[in-house]
């Protein structure tokens, strides 16, 4: 990795490029069709220009080809930049089709599908989410001719093998990848440039939302729609936790409601702020003084000892009768630690929920504040 690490882009552009591409590659195939004038097809797309809504980019076609009067295909390489992302150089393929718009007032427009190597939500549901769809909206319906509606088919050849190494099964993300995220741009989150892009994000939504929802980790985004939270009030966090909670507080924020995996999250409860495992892992050890705290007793500490996850700690507090007060306490703990932590460093009150999910997104507790 270099010294200043590069930006790249998410996994959502790429695919909106794909699209793009064979979406112009095909209209000047029949425009050139009703022109009579075949070299506008030979003419090489190498690159496609995007709206990313808070910019723009160029983004390199590997290739594009019309594939019958009514569908072409584009493939694009994705590149992360310098950020550590298993989808380097993954190809991404984007089927476009045009129908007849037999109802120009009712219709949809823009369909997106998943093909194969996108995974799909347990409804069957494409795994492409609100950000993405809105890059799509934005660089495609522009495009589209007046007469036609668009059907766009998203493929991940290497989905399917690389989902295996990630949690999006867990999350209900099924059989491949997902197109997510709130950017189109991909900062490595150990980056100090990345905490800067979260504090902005920040300082904007605080202006309109005094009552804030701090999302840790991408999957966190899956829970945050489950449970309906809208994402005007969303902030991503990365891993710097007690930074973004002084910040909040410094902007007069009301309250924030801290929204994340439960093993990443109970790290606040023994006083870490910074996240991220390269700094400090604790997890197993904060779970099991939770255990001593709510009377439990030794066998039960060393369960939780004895185990590598936090999820796993979780499963064997499930058996043993103890999970809800277990996670209960660390919860209430979090929220005192935070506010505490924000009193001390931006000299306000600032109210701190809590909502800890497992690695299949469900809730283990959600809270506003702690108890005492």
């Amino acid at each position: 990795m270099s010294p200043n690490p590069l930006p790249g882009y998410t996994l959502p552009v790429f695919a909106v490029a794909a699209a793009k591409a064979a979406l112009i590659n095909l209209q000047r195939y029949l425009d050139s069709y009703l022109d009579n004038n075949l070299e506008k097809i030979a003419e090489k797309l190498s690159s496609i220009s995007l709206d990313l809504l808070d910019g723009s980019a160029e983004i390199p076609i590997e290739q594009v080809a019309v594939l019958d009067s009514d569908t072409a295909l584009g493939i694009t390489l994705s590149n992360p930049g310098d950020n550590l992302d298993l989808t380097r150089n993954t190809p991404i393929w984007a089927l476009v089709k045009f129908f007849p718009r037999r109802n120009p007032i009712q219709e949809q427009i823009l369909t997106l599908e998943a093909g194969e190597g996108l995974g799909k939500t347990a409804t069957g549901e494409a795994a492409i989410y609100s950000f993405a769809r809105r890059l799509f909206d934005a660089n495609l319906l522009p495009l589209i001719p007046e007469d036609k509606t668009l059907t766009v088919k998203i493929i991940l050849p290497q989905g399917r093998e690389l989902a295996k190494r990630t949690s999006n099964e867990a999350f209900g993300i099924l059989e491949g990848l997902s197109l997510l995220g709130t950017s189109g741009i991909s900062q490595p989150l150990s980056a100090a440039v990345h905490l800067e892009e979260f504090r902005d994000v920040l300082r904007e939504k605080v202006k309109t939302h005094r009552n804030l929802v701090f999302c840790i980790g991408a999957n966190g985004y899956s829970v945050a729609e489950s449970l309906s939270i809208p994402e005007s009030t969303i902030v991503p966090t990365g891993n710097w936790l007690g930074a973004l909670l002084v910040e909040a507080g410094l902007y007069k924020a009301e309250s924030v409601l801290l929204l994340g995996y439960q093993g990443k999250l109970i790290k606040l409860a023994g006083g870490i702020f910074n996240t991220s495992s390269h700094i400090a892992d604790a997890k197993l050890e904060i779970i099991a003084a939770a255990v001593v705290e709510v009377g439990g007793n030794i066998e039960a500490v060393r369960a939780v000892l004895g185990v590598k996850t936090a999820d796993a700690a979780h499963k064997k507090l499930i058996e043993l009768g103890l999970a809800d007060r277990v996670f209960s306490n660390l919860a209430e703990k979090i929220s005192r630690k935070a506010e505490s932590y924000v009193k001390k460093y931006a000299d306000v009150e600032m109210k701190v929920g809590v909502v800890l999910f497992d690695r299949k997104g469900e809730v283990i507790y959600e809270g506003m504040g702690n108890k005492e």
